[in-house]
């Protein structure tokens, strides 16, 4: 694909309130733990916020659950640290519930409720209702009345309240159901060169194509303007990651993909959020299009220890 064909789709898409001019806004992904696996604190999420600001410019991050606990032991209250710490350093979040079961949208809900006040919603960006549960097997049709729920319960405090899943379940139509709703008003389309083992001299022109058939498909649905699109993830592991078919981890692919890949969709006004902000040693590993594993402890544009890997500049 000639990236020249991504033009048009530029001067189509819905831009970010975030956004001062033609140029998307970048976020990043934040985990909600330190390296020995405990929740982070206020005081550790006001330190990230310094890191991605000094060094990067952003001042939006997004999370992907209210009650985290992929580590029983230590069960993460997300919303209640890091709340006080948007507020304190003037960030927007993007808070995301699971919803891939009745039960576990039913308990993240409750969560959020006894969270989420009117303190604190104005530095709320948006809430996403399931992280690629569609990709995982959760049909449209199940997902959207979590959504709607969500939108009758938070939508006065939170406006944009949506979904966010793998591209191609945008591009193929398994998300039709939620499109034609008129429930969603926020929507995050995830895309990765990496994640599809492409080598990095083609993961560029592979991302922003299936960026482009994403967000085409959504607009022919609903319109232009009617949705507010983002990029929901993309990234390459740095060095200690591991490979995937073609795609080599290393950090000097990753800084080559964001240099080329990320930069290019935010010149044309995407909004994207780079996955993910910090290196974490704690996580399992990934599987990717083909059932394949990868690591995923080495994805961030920082150490763990919050030191850039390279300059995040366009």
């Amino acid at each position: 694909m000639y990236l020249s064909s991504l033009l048009p789709l530029a001067l189509t898409l819905s831009l970010s309130p975030l956004a001062v001019s033609a140029r998307g806004t970048l976020g990043f992904s934040l985990g909600a733990r330190r390296p020995n696996k405990q929740c982070k604190t206020v005081a550790d999420y006001k330190a990230d916020f310094d890191a991605l600001k000094g060094n990067a410019g952003s001042t939006i991050v997004r999370t992907y659950m209210i009650k985290d606990i992929s580590v029983p032991e230590f069960p993460c209250d997300v919303p209640a640290a890091i709340l006080p710490a948007v507020k304190a350093k003037n960030f927007k979040v993007i808070l995301g519930l699971s919803a891939d079961t009745q039960e576990a949208y039913d308990s993240e809900k409750a969560a959020l409720l006894s969270d989420l006040t009117s303190e604190y919603a104005p530095y709320v960006y948006a809430l996403t209702i399931g992280s690629e549960s569609l990709y995982r097997g959760v049909s449209a049709e199940e997902l959207l009345p979590r959504i709607k729920d969500a939108k009758t319960t938070f939508g006065k405090l939170v406006p944009r309240i949506g979904t966010v899943d793998s591209w191609n379940k945008f591009a193929d139509g398994a998300a039709d159901a939620i499109l034609t709703s008129g429930v969603p008003t926020f929507l995050m389309v995830n895309a990765f060169g990496y994640w599809q083992g492409k080598d990095i001299s083609d993961a560029t022109a592979t991302y922003l194509d299936d960026l482009q058939q994403a967000i085409s498909h959504i607009q022919r649905i609903v319109g232009v303007d009617t949705i507010e699109i983002w990029n929901g993830e993309t990234g390459w592991p740095g060095d200690g990651g591991s490979n995937y078919g073609n795609a080599k981890a290393g950090t000097l692919n990753e800084k080559t993909f964001f240099k080329t890949g990320v930069c290019a969709a935010l010149a044309w006004g995407v909004n994207v959020f780079y996955f993910e902000a910090f290196d974490e040693s704690w996580k399992p590993k990934s599987t990717g299009d083909t059932g394949a594993q990868g690591d995923e402890t080495h994805w961030g544009a920082f150490t763990e220890s919050r030191v850039p890997k390279y300059a995040l500049t366009c």
